[in-house]
């Protein structure tokens, strides 16, 4: 690849508007359950630290798939759902690894059907690998 063309992909790449983009389909996969597009997004070796670990790091897919596989409650419609990143900042640490840190406010309806909004912090690295940006960390926490 041409001296020109890798400062145009660094360059592309410097805005953090396509690790935003990509964090937000993350999320809406999350959201509606598509494990196929979340798998699409998501490094196979992914690690975390999330209040659902128990302070644990997980590495792999196996925990998150879990959570992707349970069955909704029968007789119940599922809930709308709207994810936001609110307050998002983006540092790419190079090339080819990002950094995003935002707040997530998640809007839904509680059990009697009123609107409520949850929040949590996270902070994921994006790694380009092979060419395409694969989600590689995160850590939640809830407030």
């Amino acid at each position: 690849m041409s001296s020109t063309k890798n400062a145009l992909a660094a360059s592309e790449a410097s805005d953090g508007s396509d690790i935003i983009g990509l964090t937000q389909q993350l999320l809406n996969a999350i959201a509606s359950g598509d494990w196929q597009a979340y798998r699409n997004l998501v490094a196979d070796d992914i690690t975390c630290f999330e209040p659902e670990a128990s302070g644990h790091l997980v590495a792999g897919l196996a925990f998150h798939e879990f959570y992707f596989k349970l069955p909704h409650p029968a007789g119940q419609p599922s809930k709308p759902v709207t994810t936001s990143l609110a307050s998002p900042v983006v540092r790419m640490l190079s090339a080819d690894a990002a950094l995003i840190a935002y707040v997530r406010l998640t809007q839904t309806l509680d059990d009697s059907g009123h609107p409520i909004t949850k929040q949590s912090e996270e902070t994921r690295i994006w790694q380009r690998i092979d060419g395409r940006w694969q989600h590689v960390h995160f850590h939640r926490s809830l407030p």
